[in-house]
């Protein structure tokens, strides 16, 4: 093999249609582009979402809902939760990096401390915010929190 003899693979090149060249070449008269309006015209343009006249999608579909861009979400984790997780790592202070590495949150969700469940024993729980009623739970069973 040499340079001279090299050649593109099979049907990997194919001519530029020539269009508008004559009746003959099967691509004059309308050259492709149907017949007459705004489209077979050359600098033609249209809008986007422009749909013919037809009332357009966009316009079509009501408008629904609010999204509040000041929300704050928190992932929800029950008393009973952090009981478990203290219970099987004996633990004296649940942190947020002990609930990230029992898989509960990844690292960029705040956590938000709720009273569904009971707690055994005196816990230090450090999350960013709690229910009141969670609150409660934690300190009359002799533990303390503390928000991030």
């Amino acid at each position: 093999m040499e340079l001279n003899n090299l050649r593109p693979a099979v049907g990997s090149v194919t001519r530029k249609t020539r269009i508008g060249r004559g009746s003959g070449s099967g691509k004059g008269g309308t050259s492709t582009r149907g017949h007459k309006g705004a489209k077979s015209r050359s600098g033609y343009k249209h809008k986007v979402g422009f749909e013919g006249g037809q009332m357009p999608l966009q316009r079509r579909v009501p408008k629904y809902g609010f999204k509040n861009i000041n929300r704050v979400e928190y992932k929800a984790i029950n008393l009973d939760t952090i009981n478990t997780i203290a219970e099987a790592g004996n633990l004296q202070t649940i942190t947020i990096a002990d609930l990230r590495a029992a898989g509960l949150i990844n690292k960029r969700q705040l956590v938000k401390v709720l009273a569904n469940g009971t707690i055994s024993r005196a816990l230090a729980v450090e999350a960013n915010a709690f229910s009141k009623a969670a609150e409660k739970a934690i300190v009359e069973a002799g533990g303390s929190i503390s928000k991030i």
